[in-house]
């Protein structure tokens, strides 16, 4: 008898296919989502080895309750002034988000992406690393920018793509790259930056040095090679390098599932490569701020890396160029049960007599002011109904760092045609 007549009785293979909870139209219940109490998830120390907590990496690591207290052996405890400053650095990056999102939506920019309900995962890191950690950010991370002081006119010249640009329009809009503030340049190519940011950790560490690097990408990418040879690398050399994996349940219109959500927590790929694993609460700042600064300690004291799932979720499109009511029930972002951040740490510090609804108020209209003004700034340089703003001599330059001979070539060719036709050779694009 043959193999195949001994299976005649099983029924055929099938593929399973993910399919997202709530379809446009649906009516959102978000019960399944299991929120712990605030002291369910135990803090190991900092030099424990990563296959001792296992659990944290299933679990949901938090600090903030939904009532606005704090709690659990994760509570950082951070001063009210800390706390008033990442709250501030929460508010510029959505005032931003929203100022630059109307600039997109006038015409005066190709592309933008916001943050809404993510700006802690940003912010938190930002205030527990050091100033001279070095950030491979995803490009939602423009909250580590403005929390570190970068220039709004210059991020925003950056997204104008004008005179002013740094990057001389060579990037589309929101990639920045900020040497002087530890944020390595943004790819469009995802999670080529967690490979970079393992080898950058790496050379730290050769050289002796105490700086970390810290990386970032969303759950989607996870899925991408470059995401699983930076974990073996990682592992392997005990890099002092920090993963974080945002996971913001969409990857543009693809849900969670399709990187593998319906089967463990994004926090689980830490076990496999015998990594510490944590999933926290990404919607709590001081949770991403606790979780940060204990990675952080584990990677300056040769503990290895860490791999922090960011439980969030993205409140608006993926992008100006996304329209989630195509894919996903409009109730979704009202309905998420972690709630929004900046109002958990706006709450909290109200309950603790640290803040009120009038100064958070004034506050507002103060950062609404300031983004206001570093608009009209930058917008003297140029916008994108204005025309391309660079030299064309400058398509040829700041690749090598010497022009090789193919180049020079080029530009003289490109110099002379425009000679011929009457056209300056200094004009721009």
């Amino acid at each position: 008898m043959s193999d195949a007549s001994r299976r005649s009785n099983l029924p055929p293979l099938a593929l399973h296919v993910p399919e997202p909870k709530f379809r446009p139209g649906d009516a959102v219940d978000f019960a399944d989502v299991t929120v712990p109490p605030v002291d369910a998830a135990r803090r190991p120390d900092t030099s424990e080895r990563a296959d001792a907590f296992h659990d944290l990496a299933f679990g949901l690591v938090r600090v903030l309750d939904m009532d606005g207290t704090a709690g659990g052996q994760w509570n950082p405890r951070l001063s009210p002034d800390a706390m008033r400053r990442m709250l501030r650095n929460m508010a510029l990056t959505r005032a931003f988000d929203e100022r630059m999102f109307r600039a997109q939506r006038q015409g005066k920019t190709s592309f933008y992406m916001k943050s809404l309900g993510e700006e802690a995962v940003s912010i938190g890191a930002a205030a527990a690393l050091a100033d001279d950690d070095m950030c491979f950010p995803s490009y939602r991370q423009q909250g580590i920018l403005l929390s570190r002081g970068c220039n709004l006119v210059d991020m925003m010249n950056q997204i104008y793509s004008n005179r002013g640009d740094k990057l001389m329009g060579r990037q589309l809009p929101i990639m920045y790259s900020e040497k002087d503030f530890g944020f390595f340049s943004i790819s469009g190519n995802l999670t080529t930056q967690y490979p970079q940011a393992v080898g950058w950790a790496m050379a730290s560490a050769a050289k002796g040095d105490t700086r970390i690097a810290a990386t970032w990408c969303g759950e989607g990418s996870t899925a991408e090679g470059d995401f699983h040879s930076a974990c073996t690398f990682a592992s392997v050399y005990r890099a002092p390098v920090i993963f974080n994996v945002v996971n913001n349940q969409w990857a543009i219109s693809s849900f969670s599932g399709f990187a593998g959500a319906e089967a463990t927590t994004f926090a689980a790929r830490a076990v496999g490569y015998g990594i510490a694993g944590l999933r926290i609460d990404g919607n709590d700042a001081l949770a991403v701020y606790a979780a940060t600064k204990w990675a952080a300690e584990r990677a300056r004291t040769n503990q290895g890396p860490t791999l922090i799932e960011h439980f969030t979720y993205r409140a608006e499109g993926h992008s100006t160029s996304d329209d989630p009511t195509q894919y996903r029930s409009a109730g979704e972002p009202n309905a998420w049960p972690l709630g929004d951040p900046i109002v958990r740490l706006r709450d909290h510090l109200i309950g603790l007599g640290e803040w009120d609804e009038a100064r958070h108020a004034a506050m507002d209209k103060e950062l609404s002011d300031q983004v206001k003004a570093a608009q009209k700034e930058a917008e003297k340089n140029g916008i994108l109904g204005h025309g391309m703003h660079q030299p064309f001599d400058t398509m040829f330059e700041g690749v090598f760092e010497e022009m090789p001979p193919h180049l020079r070539e080029q530009q003289a060719q490109m110099r002379a045609e425009r000679a011929s036709a009457g056209v300056t050779v200094g004009g721009n694009l």
